[in-house]
């Protein structure tokens, strides 16, 4: 086997290049951006793909500070020599991130804001000395690198930086600017959102309007925010997100990528495994993958060759919106949800422009947001219609375990001793009923089959105050659930089956309760429990069939 060097956590184009880390050429992102023809140029996509080292890479390719001419060397733009001579290195370039503005209140995150302001000014300190530039500003420059600027100075850092940049080096300057969004988002989250917009909307405002000093702006962020909110007055602003094809295959990793990486790592046979848990989103017309989860999958795989894919994706970004979402009980959602995780698509139609304080307000709004935050992806369509899919596994899975959590919580609230009742006393038509009438008002998948009812069945008993069993050996077999009440001495045991039609259900409920007397899965119990319920359930789609065995027929089993 091979050995590759996944960039994991790496987001620096420089220490990339200079750790021999792995790297799929994505360079031609900076020829199409310098062809390109804009002030302002916003890219949106989903967290995770690949966006902040792509600013990364374009800022050391343009910095006027740096020779990149080895951090270059061999990739697909180095080979324009008429670029390069006119673009690598010949630029100022202020390149920021704000993916670390963050609070609980709005005091502690404008506390994190004059933090990054002092860290851009300590990048660039060289302009507190600077002749070129103002007197004026450079007194409000050191200010600024001190966290000693005043609320006006803060709010309007960036223009200052700016100016002294172009005074500086007599350029205008290249503004890159990384997850410009997120303090938004953060601040939606945390009760502040008017105050961080009203903040942003300062910082940014007179860089990004008619600014001789600013040359031309790159932006990143996961949701395109209503230019009225954020970019009003910005001449020649082009957006680019998920939908267009321009770009498309600039972030994340196309096939062909995949493929020679996992030939490089000498882990071809594992193509299949990544492709349906990590590819499926659609940008523009390009199929690509998620870089973060193919990156830590061939780590896994080079460090473990029977490593099974993983859901890498699930703690580096927000879940709550699909939460949120199913929790929605004014909106018809759920019959839609279903229909994705069976692997159908939906038809909605989706919003590009938005704001973080609408994003609830309408199931347009929130369609669009699994949409454009990487939930859901476009499917191919033929009739020009906008049909929406969920992506791969990966995603699948945490649709799957966020509906679990919720189904969990739904129970636990639930009154169910009208169920417990029903199983207690034996009567299988009434825990026919009640257990159907759950199924209707829950979310399901049927594509998982017996994994999902078996959940669904233990989510009954969860947080009850009984002791309960999965597939825990007993007799000569593993019963698929035993629910104990100690202080009562009774049991229930239950085996299910998920039947492939309506007429089979009768059928498999009795095969279910074959099953446990045949291991004898209630034998050892005879002993010490007074009353053991044995029940065969089958499962078809959104209905329940209950058989319970009699306990004549367990003890006369027993004595054979």
């Amino acid at each position: 086997m091979h050995r590759v060097i996944p960039p994991i956590g790496i987001e620096s184009f420089r220490e990339l290049r200079e750790k021999s880390c792995y790297y799929i050429d994505k360079t031609h992102f900076i020829e199409e951006i310098l062809e390109d023809s804009f002030k302002v140029l916003l890219f949106t996509r989903p967290r995770r793909f690949g966006k902040t080292l792509t600013m990364s890479t374009l800022a050391d390719f343009l910095d006027i500070r740096m020779d990149s001419r080895k951090l270059f060397a061999g990739l697909q733009v180095s080979k324009n020599d008429s670029l390069c001579m006119q673009w690598m290195n010949q630029r100022p370039v202020l390149f920021m991130t704000l993916k670390n503005i963050n609070g609980l209140d709005f005091a502690n995150a404008y506390g994190v804001f004059r933090t990054m302001i002092s860290d851009l000014c300590i990048a660039h300190a060289y302009l507190a000395e600077s002749s070129m530039a103002d007197r004026n500003d450079r007194e409000v420059f050191k200010r600024l690198k001190r966290c000693d600027g005043t609320e006006i100075e803060t709010r309007e850092s960036l223009y200052t930086i700016l100016r002294m940049m172009k005074m500086h080096y007599g350029k205008p300057v290249v503004l890159i600017m990384d997850e410009y969004d997120v303090p938004l988002a953060n601040a939606n989250e945390n009760g502040y959102y008017l105050h961080m917009l009203d903040l942003i909307r300062s910082f940014t405002g007179k860089a990004l309007k008619t600014n001789e000093f600013l040359d031309f702006a790159v932006i990143t962020g996961c949701l395109r925010i209503a230019k009225e909110s954020i970019f009003t007055g910005t001449n020649n602003f082009i957006s680019n997100s998920v939908s267009q094809t321009e770009y498309s295959d600039c972030f994340g990793f196309t096939e062909a990528e995949v493929w020679k990486m996992l030939q490089d790592a000498g882990l071809e046979e594992h193509a299949d495994s990544v492709k349906s848990w990590y590819n499926g989103y659609r940008f523009g017309k390009s199929h690509m993958y998620c870089p973060w989860d193919v990156l830590n999958y061939v780590r896994a795989l080079q460090n473990d060759p029977s490593a099974k894919p993983e859901n890498y994706w699930r703690n580096t970004s927000h879940n709550g919106i699909i939460r949120s979402f199913i929790e929605r009980t004014d909106l018809a959602v759920h019959d839609k949800i279903e229909r994705l995780l069976s692997g159908e698509c939906i038809q909605e139609q989706i919003l590009e422009d938005m704001t973080y304080d609408t994003l609830h307000s309408s199931e347009t709004n929130l369609w669009s947001v699994l949409y454009l935050t990487g939930y859901l992806t476009q499917a191919e369509s033929e009739t020009g219609m906008r049909y929406l899919k969920i992506p791969n596994e990966e995603i699948k899975t945490i649709f799957a375990d966020t509906i679990a959590s919720w189904f969990e919580d739904v129970v636990g609230r639930m009154d169910r001793r009208p169920l417990f009742d029903a199983l207690w006393s034996g009567n299988d038509k009434e825990a026919t009923r009640l257990i159907t009438d759950i199924l209707f008002d829950t979310i399901s998948y049927f594509d998982y089959r017996e994994d999902y009812y078996h959940a669904f069945l233990a989510g009954l008993f969860a947080g009850a105050g009984y002791m309960v069993e999965s597939n825990r050996e007993y007799g000569l077999g593993r019963p698929e659930l035993v629910v104990r009440d100690r202080r009562n001495r009774r049991i229930i045991m239950i085996e299910s089956k998920y039947s492939r039609s309506e007429n089979q259900m009768l059928h498999d409920c009795e095969t279910a309760m074959r099953q446990i007397n045949i291991r004898q899965y209630a034998h050892q119990f005879l002993n010490g429990y007074q009353q053991i319920f044995c029940y065969g359930i089958a499962f078809y789609g959104k209905q329940c069939l209950v058989k319970n065995i009699q306990m004549d027929e367990i003890i006369q089993q027993a004595k054979l």
